[in-house]
């Protein structure tokens, strides 16, 4: 019998490991663990050194068991360090991003995904089951909160755009869909001739014109308002920036606001593309596969394009591809002339 079953142990099949679905199935609780504590203060508290824990629970004006449970889940997540001695303190990564220390700021970011996207994803059943999803509608605080999320988490492209050859020689630029300018303002800074128009849906202009202004830009750029795949597009531009729009359109629309760009652009003008292109599968970049969601929920009707996706649709719109090469990050540009 003890032979038997030691043969039997010998040939069954090794175990299965759950921890990959338990690990993605308990993501939620790690975001939202990182969404609170970063609006309790926790990484601002620890900027200038450890605390231990009824220090931290102090400053942050909490009890000390819930400080705990909030700080433990950090060092859990290896986002905050103990010691020995029980004081909590600030990764690298932390101190950088999330203790207000730093231009790269990353906490206007984790605000936009636990204020506006954490409870759009409620719908993403609904949504992949549909096809389609009920566009996002947001109060002006929400569009500020929005605006202010986007520019955190493309501050790397923005300033990598600028740093582009192709704006070296360009005389006007026109942002499609610029949001509030966070492509433009490191833009403009680095090319003191360079001057262009930011065009925008009505509700983010306004925005737009403060942040431009704050940044003494606002005499180089003319801020219009407008739909991209209904009005008449701005003309006089030798350079088209188009940055994060495609993923919130359809094919259809995106072939339509390519056409239309064409049609208004001179023979010559660059159109410059950024976004999350994936490789022909839409899984690489892996975060652009998750984002998809985002994409869908945020516009409606968005999704992630692969780059083999947009040289086509150039062909067919009248434009020559040009190339397709690495930004910053996740995110990647295509170049096409007009």
């Amino acid at each position: 019998m003890a032979l038997r079953t030691a043969a039997h142990a010998a040939s069954a099949p090794p175990a299965v490991d759950p921890e990959p679905i338990m690990r993605i199935a308990s993501g939620f609780m790690a975001a939202k663990h990182l969404f609170v504590a970063g609006q309790l203060g926790v990484f601002e508290a620890l900027a200038d050194g450890p605390l231990d824990l009824d220090a931290l629970a102090a400053s942050l004006s909490i009890s000390p068991r819930t400080a705990r449970i909030t700080a433990d889940a950090m060092v859990a997540l290896g986002l905050l360090d103990r010691d020995r001695d029980g004081r909590y303190a600030n990764t690298e990564a932390t101190a950088h991003f999330l203790a207000g220390r730093t231009p790269a700021d990353l906490r206007p970011f984790l605000r936009f995904w636990d204020r506006i996207s954490w409870p759009a994803w409620g719908g993403l059943e609904s949504a992949i089951r549909n096809g389609q999803a009920q566009p996002m509608s947001m109060n002006g605080g929400e569009t500020e909160i929005f605006a202010a999320g986007v520019e955190a988490i493309t501050a790397g492209a923005a300033h990598a755009f600028a740093a582009l050859p192709e704006l070296d020689s360009a005389a006007r630029l026109l942002d499609v869909a610029g949001g509030t300018g966070s492509f433009l303002v490191p833009a403009l800074n680095a090319h003191p001739e360079l001057s262009a128009t930011l065009w925008e849906l009505p509700a983010t202009t306004e925005i737009a014109r403060k942040r431009l202004q704050s940044a003494s830009l606002d005499d180089r750029v003319t801020v219009l308002a407008g739909d991209a795949l209904a009005d008449p597009v701005p003309d006089g531009h030798d350079a088209i920036l188009v940055a994060n729009f495609v993923h919130l359109l359809t094919p259809a629309d995106n072939q339509a606001l390519l056409r239309r760009l064409r049609q208004s652009a001179t023979d010559g003008a660059r159109l410059l593309l950024i976004d999350f292109w994936t490789d022909p599968t839409h899984t690489d970049p892996p975060i652009a596969a998750l984002l998809a969601g985002e994409f869908l929920l945020v516009g409606g009707r968005g999704d992630v394009y692969s780059a083999d996706e947009i040289r086509v649709w150039l062909g067919e719109t009248g434009w020559t591809f040009g190339e397709h090469r690495p930004l910053a990050g996740p995110q990647t540009l295509i170049v096409a002339e007009a």
